[in-house]
């Protein structure tokens, strides 16, 4: 394992520093607004979501009680704010080394999986002992170690945040806010004769394989729906939650990712997002594309070493003087091929072939099985929930013209984030997002 130097800067930057009055103003905006949001007119009892609702109940996340719980361990730190008195060489070391320590405990982890389910370990009890020990102490020493590396996380993510999306006074508006938690599965559910997203409820974290498929069952049958009971890597709760995975690159762009559906909260494209499935795919499309820009400047600012060179997706608008060469055959490309699915499925909806798109969809299953793709289930439901993120232009989306539309967009400003942001987070509708390229 290639162990990263700490790297110093020829030149000092600025680091605003974050006043807790600052915070609370923007905190209890937010919390008003997400309340806001939460508040309504009930659905009579006959209504989907209140039929759905009711099947979900035992299962529904606690998002309270998680709030009042990671809110006041915020507070806490915030009072104390230790990370404001390392200088910024000693932050980004401290950061390097709290993402070793959760790489190494997520290969012993491995290990310790793998000795239980080797047949010719006869006792993986004693066999892993050190190795459950040595993750024990490493669990310990990143739990302590966890709030002050997300504080110094967050300030890095908002000081690129203030500069080049928005900001008030040096600080980011709204602030930036994460906390690494084991996340809730999202149960969501699409019509049969077309994928949209009608339903979306977050589950307890850990749900396990077989209450998964009960619950869709469930949910199929009673309502004759399409639903799907799925991991997710982030949620714009504040803070937003976000996935233990050892990746400093991937801690970065969640937390700008989910910042960005913080600040469109503000703005009709945030209001929008639940009941509008344009604004939805429009908001998590932004949200893709701003994140990843304002996690590369953040790397390229604090760990250069660990910057991106090029965007993970294609820039389908640019022209070539000669057709790119013909994808080899023998090679597989998931999201080729997962696009290729979706336009089948969508043409077959379309003709009112629903069994036929069923079939289909199970017999492709199958097919990214054999190529080591572990979906447990393909059907409408996936598509509404993973084609809702268009910023590639392959993948789940098919041939859904809001992505491209948005890249488009994107790309008028010169992927300037704050220019984009303002054109975009008033838009919530495809035809609003083409008038906007006419302009």
């Amino acid at each position: 394992m290639k162990i990263l130097k700490t790297i110093r800067f020829p030149f000092h930057f600025p680091i605003p520093r974050f006043s807790w009055s600052a915070y609370r103003t923007a905190l209890l905006m937010l919390l008003l607004a997400v309340a806001s949001g939460l508040e309504g007119e009930g659905a009579p009892p006959s209504a989907l979501k209140t039929r759905a609702d009711r099947l979900v109940t035992d299962l529904r996340f606690n998002f309270w009680g998680w709030e009042a719980e990671v809110l006041w361990d915020k507070f806490t730190l915030w009072l104390l704010q230790p990370q404001r008195y390392m200088a910024e060489s000693d932050r980004c070391h401290f950061v390097r080394d709290w993402v070793k320590r959760v790489e190494e405990v997520r290969r012993l982890e491995g290990k310790i999986n793998e000795a239980y389910t080797d047949p010719s370990v006869r006792d993986p009890l004693k066999a892993t002992e050190q190795m459950r020990a040595e993750r024990d102490r490493l669990r310990r020493e990143i739990a302590v170690r966890q709030p002050i590396a997300e504080a110094i996380i967050e300030e890095q993510v908002g000081v690129v945040l203030a500069r080049n999306a928005s900001g008030f006074l040096g600080q980011p508006a709204p602030p930036v806010g994460i906390h690494i938690t084991p996340l809730p599965y999202v149960l969501v559910a699409s019509l049969r004769e077309r994928i949209t997203l009608i339903y979306q409820a977050e589950l307890v974290p850990g749900l396990t394989a077989d209450r998964a498929d009960a619950l869709e069952s469930q949910i199929d049958q009673s309502l004759g729906l399409s639903s799907l009971v799925t991991p997710i890597g982030g949620l714009s709760a504040w803070p937003a939650m976000v996935l233990e995975f050892p990746s400093l690159p991937w801690w970065t762009e969640v937390a700008a990712h989910e910042w960005t559906h913080h600040y469109l909260l503000f703005f009709p494209l945030g209001w929008e997002y639940e009941g509008n499935w344009e604004a939805r795919v429009i908001n998590e499309t932004v949200a893709s594309l701003v994140g990843w820009e304002i996690a590369r400047r953040t790397l390229v600012q604090y760990y250069p070493d660990l910057a991106p060179s090029k965007e993970p997706w294609a820039e389908e608008e640019e022209s070539s003087a000669s057709p790119p060469p013909p994808p080899d055959p023998t090679a597989f490309d998931f999201n080729r091929e997962m696009h290729e699915t979706r336009i089948r499925v969508d043409a077959l909806l379309l003709q009112g072939r629903i069994e036929e798109a069923e079939e289909y969809m199970e017999r492709r299953r199958q097919f990214f099985w054999e190529h080591g793709y572990r979906i447990r289930k393909l059907n409408q439901a996936y598509f509404s929930f993973h084609g809702s993120y268009a910023a590639a232009p392959m993948g789940a989306a098919g041939k859904d013209p809001v992505g491209p539309a948005v890249r488009r967009a994107w790309k008028m400003t010169e992927k300037d984030p704050r220019r984009f942001l303002q054109q975009v987070r008033s838009v919530t509708s495809l035809d609003e997002l083409l008038q906007l390229l006419k302009e």
